[in-house]
């Protein structure tokens, strides 16, 4: 009852947010159901509907990392004084993150199931019903069984992620310095340069080819991030910095892990935005709502990851202004620590984005 009312009694932001990632899981649920729907209407083109489902994997994975960061910033599921005397100690958080984020999950696909049986005209009695009952191979029973698999996978994913991210830490003598060299730099540009030799190699052929060449791309800029990230805090302490590049440049090394992967996610769907665009690839409704929810959640990441960033510093910028820091001098940190990540990723995801669709054109 009390983890309960710990849920009920959070900001209203907050409620927003588990309510942003229940839309997202909607939206996912829904692709998978049609992604389910073509393939029981089209039984002789098993080929094209296992590539469908696979380009449900993308929305479904940006959707579980920004139901992880939600999970993060969840101000209920942090270690406050007293809760341990009430059975609410680290790992019952951690397990109670994991439940709401499987409640939100699931709501998200509870809703993508009737909007789904709705257009098929399964549910009557509401505007639109049986509007895409040809779309949605209404003539063919649904497998029950199948559809209760795919919109499981959603919560079940999430919500491990959730615990895995949240789980106590056995603590050590000696604190890690978070100012070190992130190591993923050398194998993020490997998988990079992997990624776009397979997209090269797919070539016109398309389908499973491109999206597992995409997948690399992604992962190594993902992998990538945090090094960039702390390449950037370093780059601004360069040739004897004054006091706001000293602090910009020394958040950009300490927050470089929690900004770095999100930010490289973002840049690697920057950089497919940019290959469709140069390729002039048109989407249908569902490719339009696929790339929605990977624009959309990735954003949504990078956003509550610097919030994440914001509320850990926020003792540090306490101290800071306590002891005579002019407020001017923090904005002027936070304005060149955004300037000096836009001046590196852009042209980093323009330049991906462009080597991505050459051996795409025609």
């Amino acid at each position: 009852m009390l983890a309960l009312r710990l849920v009920r009694g959070t900001h209203p932001l907050v409620q927003l947010r588990r309510l942003a990632v229940a839309a997202a899981a909607a939206g996912v649920g829904f692709l998978l159901l049609c992604a389910l729907g073509y393939a029981v209407g089209h039984p002789d083109r098993s080929a094209a509907s296992g590539v469908r489902l696979l380009w449900c994997v993308l929305p479904l994975a940006a959707t579980a990392q920004f139901a992880v960061a939600v999970a993060r910033t969840d101000p209920s599921t942090r270690p406050r004084q007293g809760l341990d005397a009430v059975g609410l100690g680290p790992a019952r958080l951690t397990a109670l993150a994991a439940a709401s984020t499987a409640v939100a999950c699931t709501l998200g696909s509870a809703v993508a199931l009737l909007f789904y049986l709705h257009l098929r005209g399964d549910i009557t009695g509401l505007p639109f019903d049986g509007a895409a009952a040809e779309l949605l191979a209404a003539d063919q029973p649904m497998p029950v069984p199948a559809a209760l698999t795919l919109l499981a996978i959603l919560p079940v994913v999430a919500a491990t992620a959730a615990g895995l991210s949240l789980r106590p830490r056995t603590t050590t003598a000696t604190p890690p310095r978070p100012s070190t060299q992130p190591s993923g730099l050398p194998w993020g540009v490997s998988l990079l340069a992997v990624g776009l030799a397979l997209e090269t190699y797919a070539g016109r052929d398309g389908g499973g080819g491109v999206l597992a060449g995409w997948i690399l791309t992604a992962a190594g800029l993902a992998m990538a991030g945090p090094g960039l990230t702390h390449a950037c805090g370093r780059l601004l302490q360069l040739v004897r910095p004054g006091a706001v590049r000293l602090l910009a440049g020394r958040v950009l090394m300490t927050e470089a892990r929690r900004i770095g992967r999100p930010l490289g996610v973002v840049c690697a769907v920057g950089s497919g935005a940019v290959a469709a665009l140069a390729l002039g690839t048109g989407f249908g409704p569902l490719a339009g709502l696929g790339a929605a929810l990977v624009v959309g959640c990735t954003s949504a990441t990078l956003l509550t990851a610097a919030l994440e960033s914001r509320q850990s510093r926020a003792r540090t910028t306490e101290a800071l202004l306590r002891i005579g820091a002019p407020p001017t001098a923090l904005r002027s940190a936070a304005l060149l620590r955004a300037g000096v990540l836009l001046a590196v990723f852009v042209p980093l995801t323009w330049t991906v984005g462009e080597l991505a669709a050459v051996p795409l054109r025609g």
